[in-house]
């Protein structure tokens, strides 16, 4: 779980957890967690070590507790079978919109020449499908995925070639992933992976991503140094860091 105004991260008993970090005038490190997540405030003389030790020795205590808010969470938001039919017929239709590179396009439900049926090609006009109007959600929602996933390689790809002199490194592959809260990751063999859902995004997170999961291929932690070669290579990467910290992956 990550606090949509991450400020820091830690790793606790193996997993990642990006908190909210403040400093007040206060005498003791102070956790709240709700349901955006964790949010520490430290007295404002305290050492990051010391609030990062402080963290560890809570670490059960913070996976148990954010564990019990997403369950939470998750609950009070699940719809019933019909209002999930519903909303699946209100998404996949002619007429609603997908985004893609940050921008909504627009579903055109029609047969179209030199489009094999249940393909897609983008248009001025918005994201032409090769299906009848009136096609099922299933269908239409395939449809866009597939569209989708082989743009987002196609443009992964490119700007990997286009990051990686830049920083030094050769990558080795690529795949997509769909992991519920990771935008990417990187092995030290020069494997990566991307969400493929990163190409509904905003151009600049996307690059942010490409050079972070690069800069992984030198640096296989979050340390200054790792930072600093992201910076040399996007200058503004803590606006885009923050800016991606607020979307959130989700179903659809």
């Amino acid at each position: 779980m990550r606090h949509p105004d991450t400020n820091r991260e830690c790793l606790l008993n193996g997993q990642r957890v990006g908190y909210h970090f403040e400093r007040a005038a206060r005498k003791t490190l102070g956790l709240r967690i709700g349901p955006q997540g964790l949010t520490v405030r430290a007295p404002s003389r305290l050492a990051q070590a010391e609030v990062e030790r402080f963290l560890l020795s809570k670490a059960r205590w913070i996976l148990d507790k954010l564990q019990q808010v997403q369950a939470h969470s998750a609950a009070a938001a699940t719809p019933t079978p019909e209002q999930q039919a519903a909303q699946l017929a209100a998404r996949w239709r002619a007429g609603a919109s997908v985004a893609y590179l940050g921008q909504p396009w627009p579903l055109l439900l029609e047969p179209a020449a030199g489009l094999a049926p249940g393909s897609a090609r983008l248009s001025s006009a918005g994201l032409q499908l090769a299906l009848a109007p009136g096609s099922a959600p299933e269908r239409v929602r395939s449809a866009v995925h597939t569209w989708l996933q082989h743009s987002a390689y196609e443009l992964y790809v490119q700007r990997l070639q286009h990051f990686a002199p830049q920083l030094g490194v050769r990558w080795r592959s690529l795949k997509l992933s769909n992991a519920g809260t990771r935008w990417g990751s990187a092995k030290a063999d020069g494997s990566l992976r991307l969400h493929w859902r990163l190409i509904q995004l905003e151009a600049p997170l996307i690059d942010y991503v490409v050079v972070h999961e690069l800069a992984h291929l030198r640096e296989m932690n979050h340390s200054p140094a790792f930072w600093r070669l992201v910076q040399d290579v996007l200058p503004d990467q803590l606006e885009r860091r923050r800016a991606l910290a607020r979307v959130r992956i989700g179903p659809d």
